[in-house]
């Protein structure tokens, strides 16, 4: 289902790619933030365990929110384009963190934002979505910048990137449903459904480590459930609440604006990662970055800026 532009509101659309704009870039700050954290927690706790843990303290807020509605609303969780929608997304970041402790973040983030590409081919093959030479220009300059980031060489090219690529398609996948699929869904019946489903990989996969690997002791993926005193439980708690607002963040953000344009902006997570690198992890924001950051903020703009209404009737007359 393409976006539908009312002729009587001509700024209708204009004002919900903002809120779309605005969304997706405050999801980013978020969950790159989240990510950092993540990232120096992998020595001590598994990724099931991280997740698990996490999900313990979000399923309840979102569960509270989404019952205020009724037990009608509750049920939405179980429709099946929900349920599909949340398998991907689980799909695609179990994969980019299991990536993350054997490669560079930054190599597995860049990795990672191929996801505007597969949006873009998505949405015009399976939803109808128009994507011009405007919004491909964009997206390509958006992926030259990832490549500038990224500096092509050494463990970039190695089989650990086809870990967050395979996420960036799962993503891709998910946003195209989450538009085209649940454009009505309440953002937090989405994220509950999100939530829910990364609460019980991350049980399950705790409970698979001691059955199937009872010797287990090392690795983000196959290490035991580390004990937890209160300082690593209120890390989890506000992991779960950031959870809350970056999962319904992002469900809002595909819901109110064209995929191709919502995908573009994903790719303010890189910038956020850079900058967290340099406050937290003493990392130089050096001139490659800096000038990949600015490429995917030109890529932004170009994306976004539509022609007037009266610049294109001048143009057809």
């Amino acid at each position: 289902m393409s976006a539908v532009v009312n002729s009587n509101l001509p700024h209708a659309a204009p004002d919900r790619t903002r809120l779309a704009v605005a969304l997706i870039v405050g999801s980013m700050l978020l969950l790159s933030g989240m990510d950092a954290g993540i990232k120096g927690l992998t020595d001590e706790f598994s990724l099931w365990q991280v997740c698990a843990a996490r999900a313990v303290f979000s399923v309840p807020i979102l569960t509270i929110i989404v019952a205020m509605g009724g037990t009608a609303v509750l049920r939405q969780v179980l429709r099946p384009w929900v349920m599909l929608r949340s398998l991907l997304i689980v799909g695609a970041w179990i994969a980019y963190y299991a990536a993350i402790p054997v490669m560079d973040l930054s190599v597995a983030a860049t990795a990672l934002y191929t996801i505007p590409l597969f949006i873009a081919g998505f949405a015009a093959v399976f939803a109808g979505e128009p994507v011009g030479w405007r919004r491909w220009s964009g997206i390509v300059i958006g992926f030259a910048g990832v490549i500038v980031i990224l500096r092509p060489g050494g463990d970039a090219f190695s089989l650990f990137a086809l870990l967050p690529v395979l996420a960036a398609l799962l993503y891709a996948l998910a946003a195209v449903i989450t538009r085209n699929r649940c454009p009505t869904e309440s953002p937090y019946v989405l994220a509950l459904g999100l939530n829910a489903g990364l609460l019980v990989t991350g049980i399950v996969g705790s409970i698979g480590v001691v059955l199937l690997v009872p010797d287990a002791s090392d690795g983000f993926l196959l290490r035991h459930w580390h004990p937890m005193d209160l300082t690593d439980w209120t890390i989890m708690a506000a992991f779960g609440i950031v959870m809350v607002a970056i999962t319904a963040g992002v469900a809002k953000a595909y819901q109110s604006g064209p995929s191709a344009i919502v995908g573009t902006f994903d790719y303010s997570y890189l910038a956020f990662v850079s900058l967290w690198g340099v406050l937290f992890f003493s990392e130089r924001l050096d001139a490659p970055i800096a000038t990949g950051i600015l490429l995917i903020v030109a890529a932004g703009l170009l994306v976004l800026w539509q022609p007037r209404r009266n610049d294109v009737a001048a143009r057809a007359s």
